[in-house]
């Protein structure tokens, strides 16, 4: 009988164990997404009220170093209003082909940039490209979809140019690119204007400011600068709140 009762104790043990487990596995998950079914260019993934857009692909290389790149998108005065100078450690998030790593790389001569990008041909672009044109102040960083895994309280700026808003996790982007900043660190989200239907874009590659804003807002940041120079562009700045 002593036996008989172990044995039960055990098996009654196990049971127990497997329910709570089961439970355990049925409880939902607390998460800021919600799911739909994608639309031709999103993923079905949605933040706060937005579709998350396709990531695209290294195959567009060639598009990020158009000819009439700079006048379409006024290059030359994003650069001209950085929040840097020649001592900023900059990180170029979603850096792609370096378009603009590698003109930032000469205003920062005593600083640095970190090129951040979770594609593996793009980091090996960017690596030869840096040794090709003599950077020596440009490191390349492999990012995962979570975070840009940078160093933390380095950063005076993260710049992401047409980034954000393809960002698979931007909430626990917003909050490891915060860990990198330093207490002035700031964020420059360069966008294609949602507001203006002019801007031959498709939508969900488009941000509104005041979408922005909400995300940014929601994960500790302020607007700090919302520049209006731009031909079809937002050149937004943020910090973080107090």
């Amino acid at each position: 009988m002593k036996k008989q009762s172990f044995y039960f104790l055990i098996l009654l043990s196990l049971c127990l164990n497997f329910s709570c487990q089961a439970q355990n596995k049925s409880k939902p998950v607390d998460t800021p997404y919600t799911y739909k079914t994608a639309s031709p260019d999103g993923i079905g993934k949605v933040y706060m009220g937005r579709e998350i857009s396709f990531v695209m692909g290294f195959e567009g290389k060639d598009w990020l170093e158009r000819q009439d790149r700079e006048q379409e998108e006024s290059i030359s005065l994003a650069l001209e209003n950085l929040p840097i100078n020649t001592k900023s450690v900059v990180a170029d998030l979603g850096a792609g082909s370096g378009y603009y790593t590698f003109r930032i790389a000469p205003k920062v001569p005593e600083g640095k940039v970190y090129a951040v990008e979770i594609q593996d041909e793009a980091i090996q672009y960017l690596q030869n490209r840096s040794k090709e044109l003599g950077f020596d102040n440009v490191s390349t960083v492999k990012g995962v979809e979570n975070s840009p895994n940078l160093p933390e309280n380095e950063i005076d700026l993260v710049i992401m140019v047409d980034v954000y808003h393809e960002l698979e996790y931007p909430e626990e982007m917003l909050t490891e690119i915060r860990k990198s900043l330093k207490p002035d660190g700031k964020i420059l989200l360069i966008e294609y204007r949602g507001e203006d239907p002019e801007v031959a874009i498709k939508p969900l590659h488009k941000m509104t400011v005041r979408q922005v804003e909400k995300e940014l807002k929601a994960n500790g940041f302020r607007l700090a600068e919302n520049g209006q120079f731009m031909n079809i562009q937002h050149f937004l700045v943020f910090e973080k709140a107090d």
